[in-house]
């Protein structure tokens, strides 16, 4: 066997990338796809074209790498969490277009829970806060607004499932309804400690058992993709959501290891060992894999938007031609000049979790520039990022002593040189910073024998650059203090429309 092919199903497009033995990229390809604004906080896309742009990138991926579906050794699958799909068993047609994790719809709905004293029952089973982010109020919402869901889900002919599920009934014809463990404890209907769907969570929520997926492995053969999709039967052996994934990729197997991606939004999770972790600073707990039935745990903040204020400046105001043009753009002035952005776009995640809040940029003077802007974007990403370190610091009681880095930002060195200030500690960016889809094709390796152990992958990970603090502490502390007067101006802005 020559590779393993990871399936990486983003927020705003679809990966594929043939892993060889040694852990490197040989074939990749890439395709965007559409996403839908039907109302201000809403985002929503075409499941259809999410896999049939999945389907093509696989097929470019091999193409690129020279390798046939006879060389993989097997396929790992990895994905944007918490989006949810409703289909109907029968036809595998979707009932409507998934509603995205960015998602706000199901504010009032989440607002309602928490008036009638569910959060800290939800908390304490799920290690979530009630939260539109999650998935669960959103397929209530589905069954509650197309017409006859509710009861064709009770009768099981309804399928619901988060990407994940979606690739997975797709590339077995229909015969496998499946998530892993670890995009099932972002949904709010699994309870963390038991690793099982939990009835008086679903009771709360509405939602019928029926229309669940089985929680399997994250790492293990869970059935075989159709020879049709790619030429030969393929056994389909890692799943994970994409944060979860980047952790293995980036081999934060062990309990301290803490990992930041940033993509569309940006992610921490630190590994937490095999107990999950009750956090006082508003993070989440959650499964980061369960392997061989057992579970390993880890905190998590998130960012809601990160890159994607990136794809602002280029798509809304024009500022650049292409994302990667941000460094430069920055780079033409020394400082922010006193602007600051705050990208709540869709409302803020932790530690703030304030669905109400939206996108603010403030500071503003008549000698501000594109420039001004384009480096408070880029500090936003690292502001938002430090603010959740800064948490998981308190509940995590031990000192962090890196931050390994992925996601295509990672490739900014202005802003790995400015989180690296931010924050006080290294910042270590790897060689190969695919660890998304990197961390899906480890587990699926695994799980067949293409890799011996997690020893083995120890030894393919290494570091391609380290950023080391250097920025005055009080000027830091000041910078901090800025921004977090900054958040305070955009909290709460959506409320008080209505």
């Amino acid at each position: 066997m020559k590779g393993v092919l990871a399936l990486d199903q983003g927020t705003t497009s679809s990966r594929a990338i043939v892993f060889d033995r040694q852990g490197r990229p040989i074939g990749a390809a890439q395709r965007e796809f559409r996403q839908y604004y039907p109302r201000p906080g809403w985002v929503e896309h075409d499941p259809i074209e999410i896999w049939t742009s999945q389907l093509a990138t696989a097929r470019a991926a091999l193409k690129k790498a020279g390798v046939r579906a006879a060389d993989l050794a097997a396929i790992g699958i990895t994905n944007q969490r918490e989006t949810v799909v409703l289909w109907d068993r029968a036809t595998g047609r979707p009932l409507h277009r998934a509603i995205v994790w960015q998602d706000r719809r199901t504010a009032d709905r989440c607002a309602a829970l928490k008036r009638k004293g569910f959060e800290p029952l939800v908390r304490k089973k799920t290690g979530l806060l009630l939260d539109p982010y999650f998935s669960g109020t959103k397929l209530a919402w589905l069954l509650d607004h197309i017409k006859g869901a509710r009861a064709a889900a009770r009768a099981g002919r309804l399928a619901f499932g988060t990407i994940d599920s979606w690739l997975i009934w797709q590339l077995t014809g229909g015969q496998l309804h499946a998530t892993d463990a670890s995009n099932a404890s972002r949904t709010l209907m699994l309870n963390l400690r038991t690793g099982a769907w939990d009835d008086e969570l679903l009771d709360i929520l509405d939602i019928p058992r029926a229309v669940l997926p089985e929680v399997c492995d994250s790492s293990g053969v869970i059935g075989m993709s159709l020879a049709r999709w790619l030429g030969e039967e393929i056994p389909i052996a890692g799943i994970a959501g994409d944060q979860q994934a980047a952790l293995f990729g980036q081999l934060g197997t062990r309990p301290g290891l803490v990992k930041n991606t940033y993509g569309t939004g940006c992610f921490i999770l630190l590994n937490t060992g095999a107990k999950p972790v009750v956090s006082r600073n508003r993070l989440l707990s959650t499964i980061a894999w369960q392997r061989g039935g057992q579970r390993t745990y880890a905190l998590e903040g998130s960012v809601f938007v990160a890159g994607a204020a990136v794809q602002w400046l280029r798509d809304g105001l024009g500022l650049i031609r292409n994302s990667s043009d941000i460094e430069a753009l920055a780079l033409r002035v020394e400082d922010n000049g006193g602007v600051y952005l705050v990208p709540a776009f869709t409302g803020l995640g932790a530690p703030y979790w304030d669905p109400y809040a939206r996108g603010a940029l403030l500071g503003l003077t008549r000698g501000s520039t594109a420039a001004h802007v384009a480096r408070a974007t880029l500090e936003s990403m690292a502001h938002q990022s430090a603010d959740l370190l800064e948490a998981m610091q308190r509940d995590a009681r031990v000192p962090l002593r890196e931050l390994r880095v992925d996601g295509g930002a990672s490739a900014n060195d202005l802003l790995m040189r400015t989180q690296a200030d931010l924050i006080g500690i290294p910042v270590i960016r790897p060689t190969v910073t695919e660890t998304t889809a990197r961390g899906a094709a480890f587990l699926a390796g695994l799980a067949v024998g293409f890799w011996k152990n997690e020893r083995e992958l120890a030894r393919l990970w290494k570091a391609q650059r380290v950023f080391r603090p250097r920025a005055d502490h009080m000027l830091v502390e000041a910078e901090r203090a800025r921004w977090k007067r900054a958040v305070e101006r955009a909290r709460g802005w959506a409320a008080v429309d209505e």
